[in-house]
């Protein structure tokens, strides 16, 4: 038997949680209403899960400030909180094939990538914030005799946590597990177009010691439960990552409402820049090509505009279309698949909208093309537009699709010139032997990430978040994250000094 015959006769049979998790408990909504999810790979029903509105909100949000006020979370030990997570990241472990299958069912995700993200990736996150609940310390500020004082971090309160549905779990866990490391209770909101493997985890969650109240979690419309968390007024802080306009609704509501915190990761439009002194390696194609096609192009990080020095031009778009040629696009339970299906019919449509924009406005297709198969699944081929221009559509505004335009420069001036010609600042790769120009372009681009000889958004302990319309002061990874869930108080204390 195949792998993938082996990995789709197990996804027939993974479980499927379609109900909220409120106050320790799988229920429906209050409603009684559902929507329906679809596996991107078949255009199928896969479920009908319970759509949330505002009642459910005020529910969960009554049973996290209850929980939170309690301390039963909130004010316990370090350690016992610790102990909870750790033995949650052990959970995820166990049943990460399980999830993994269920992920890429929900998502058209490739099965590699939900294996490494959710077997692997989402167990890490929580096990390295537990480990930082006994690791991080506050500070004595220096004072003369009169007086003694200290600076604490204390958990913010209720947290609101919005997430994409690009990378379903894995983002769930890059704010989930620093929310829950500092004591918060937390309303988790899942993406409606792919929100079944998060709500999976309040079972697991309760297994593992959370107490109830603690964590919540809500499937339902943007626009109607993200809404409802955005303007609560028992809700303290609100984390989202997606898109800027959805942000910039969030901020509006807090500041219509009760003025709550709202931390933001956004879109980008990230440069892949090749230098003069760059060498053409195999690795460095590597890199190209998982910086624009990686899960379809749908990432906010994703290099779609691949910045070129005219010496490198040639060898780099040779290497670069043989590699492309390459990929397997297909069914995501194929362990040989490099590109599964793209999220909804009504996304590959709008990708396929600038591809045929591209078109119209001369820029060359090299591969691809915007014409859609007769598959019932919502896939793409990926695409490599030449002779793209700064003020084409394809160059300004975030595809989140399989595409690639290649930019062609005279010098390393103008490559950095190009590469901050945008609203965005998420994300940048820089590749060159010359290491002063390395330095140099990583200082001066205003980004929020910046990789050097290499696509990558960094590790757990590393910040990842954007400058410009990217994104707000907050970060998501690294102890940076847990700012978003905490609030500083001064402590002074009045001393007698015995005289």
């Amino acid at each position: 038997m195949s792998d993938a015959h082996r990995n789709r006769e197990l996804a027939e049979n993974v479980r499927i949680e379609t109900r909220a998790w409120i106050d320790g408990a799988a229920v429906p909504a209050r409603s009684g209403k559902t929507f329906a999810t679809l596996n991107p790979a078949t255009g199928a029903l896969l479920a009908e899960v319970s759509a949330c509105d505002g009642a459910d909100v005020d529910h969960a949000v009554r049973a996290a400030r209850r929980a939170f006020d309690d301390g039963a979370w909130s004010r316990c030990d370090p350690a016992q909180r610790k102990d909870v997570l750790l033995r949650f990241a052990a959970l995820l472990r166990e049943r990460g094939e399980e999830l993994a299958l269920l992920e890429a069912l929900d998502s058209g995700k490739t099965i590699r990538d939900c294996r490494n993200e959710v077997a692997h990736e989402v167990p890490h996150f929580f096990q390295w914030y537990a480990e930082t609940i006994d690791k991080t310390f506050g500070r004595v500020v220096p004072t003369g005799p009169e007086a003694f004082s200290m600076i604490v971090q204390e958990p913010i309160g209720v947290a609101g946590l919005i997430v994409p549905w690009n990378f379903p779990l894995l983002m769930a866990a890059w704010k989930l597990a620093p929310a829950l490391a500092t004591g918060c209770s937390v309303i988790l909101k899942p993406a409606e177009q792919s929100s079944l493997t998060a709500l999976r985890l309040g079972e697991l969650a309760a297994e593992a010691g959370v107490p109830p109240g603690v964590l919540n979690i809500l499937p339902g419309l943007g626009e109607v439960v993200g809404q409802a968390i955005g303007r609560h007024p028992d809700i303290d802080t609100v984390s989202f990552t997606g898109s800027g306009e959805v942000g910039a609704f969030l901020l509006g509501y807090a500041a219509e409402t009760n003025m709550k915190p709202v931390g933001l990761e956004l879109g980008g439009k990230s440069p892949f820049i090749v230098l003069e002194q760059a060498r053409i390696t195999d690795e460095m194609i590597e890199a190209s090509v998982m910086a624009a096609f990686w899960n379809g192009g749908q990432n906010c990080s994703a290099n779609m505009r691949q910045i070129v020095h005219r010496s490198r031009y040639e060898e780099f778009v040779e290497r670069t279309l043989e590699r492309v040629k390459k990929l397997q696009v297909g069914d995501p339970l194929d362990p040989a698949t490099d590109m599964g299906a793209m999220i909804t019919a009504e996304h590959r449509d709008r990708v396929a909208g600038y591809l045929r924009s591209g078109v119209e406005e001369g820029a060359q297709v090299l591969l691809g093309s915007a014409d859609l198969d007769d598959s019932p699944g919502f896939f793409l081929k990926p695409t490599i537009f030449d002779g793209v221009t700064p003020g084409m559509k394809i160059a300004r505004e975030e595809i989140f699709g399989p595409v690639m335009g290649l930019m062609k420069v005279d010098s390393d001036d103008a490559a950095l010139k190009l590469a901050a010609d945008t609203e965005f600042g998420l994300h940048a790769s820089v590749f060159t032997q010359d290491i002063d120009q390395a330095f140099r372009f990583a200082r001066a681009l205003p980004v929020g990430t910046v990789s050097v000889n290499c696509f990558s958004e960094g590790s757990v302990a590393t910040p990842f978040g954007g400058y410009r319309r990217s994104g707000s002061l907050s970060r998501d990874n690294g102890l940076e994250a847990l700012a978003q869930y905490q609030q500083t108080k001064t402590i002074w204390i009045g001393l007698e000094t015995g005289k």
